[in-house]
């Protein structure tokens, strides 16, 4: 992302808000999964772990959101089958429908049945403008947003632009099985501290090296409302158990912290 052009804006913003912590009384927890473009995101393997994904979200009703950010070819497959969880593009291209080769517009993903788009995770960054476009294009379809975010002060400039969600997902730590929370629960705390300065009512999620259920209870209590994962569900032998697993830690864990 723009590091630099996000650490600027939050900047501009800083002066504007003042600190506080207004949080709502009771939040729902979530649970984000990435689909990547493992060898399991596609055709029936993907479409068995959406279900597995839809079981669970079912068994919790309200008190527990699923998001599955499924690849571009798969959206149409897994929206018609699911009914309890959002799918989720896992990018969007700055482009209105036109003479676009290969882009990926939002309506596009819309009418295939996406109820929200990630935009810059760390392995398909985008700039701040096409940011900014993705977010006020989704706001204007009724879509949702989950900007991905390297850094504290980035992911509170990208608060300043107000997406739905904001993860932060520290790069080198993506995909070792070795949660953020864990190695550095500092970066997390002061990436909420500075979101709530900037978008008290931005929704943050933590990224990278999610793994168990003890790694979502630690991102909650760390004061995010939940987890962003990939590897640990889409490469588990058993997929459902690992959701239900990570399931089952951010319920009890948002029983205790946020209700």
């Amino acid at each position: 992302m723009g590091t630099v052009l996000l650490s600027g804006l939050f900047a501009r913003y800083t002066v504007k808000r003042e600190k506080g912590d207004a949080m709502t009384s009771r939040r729902t927890p979530i649970l984000a999964i990435n689909f990547k473009a493992y060898p399991t995101a596609f055709g029936e393997k993907g479409l068995a772990i959406a279900l597995a994904a839809d079981h669970v979200a079912a068994e919790y009703g309200g008190s527990l959101e699923v998001i599955v950010a499924v690849p571009a070819t798969e959206i149409v497959r897994v929206s018609d089958a699911v009914e309890h969880v959002k799918v989720y593009s896992q990018h969007a291209d700055a482009v209105e429908p036109g003479p676009h080769t290969g882009f990926l517009p939002l309506e596009a993903l819309r009418e295939a049945g996406a109820r929200g788009t990630i935009i810059n995770h760390s392995e398909h960054r985008v700039g701040l403008n096409d940011i900014d476009f993705v977010i006020r294009r989704a706001t204007s379809l009724g879509m949702e947003v989950l900007v991905c975010a390297d850094t504290p002060t980035a992911a509170a400039a990208a608060a300043a632009l107000s997406p739905t969600m904001i993860a932060i997902e520290p790069p080198e730590l993506i995909g070792t099985g070795i949660p953020v929370s864990r190695a550095k629960p500092e970066i997390v705390r002061e990436t909420v501290r500075l979101i709530r300065m900037i978008n008290p009512e931005a929704v943050v999620l933590t990224g990278a090296g999610i793994t168990v259920g003890e790694d979502a209870v630690a991102a909650i209590r760390l004061g995010t409302q939940g987890v962003l994962v990939a590897s640990a569900v889409m490469k588990a032998s058993d997929p459902e158990a690992k959701i239900r697993e990570l399931a089952e830690a951010l319920a009890r864990a948002a029983e205790k912290e946020l209700g």
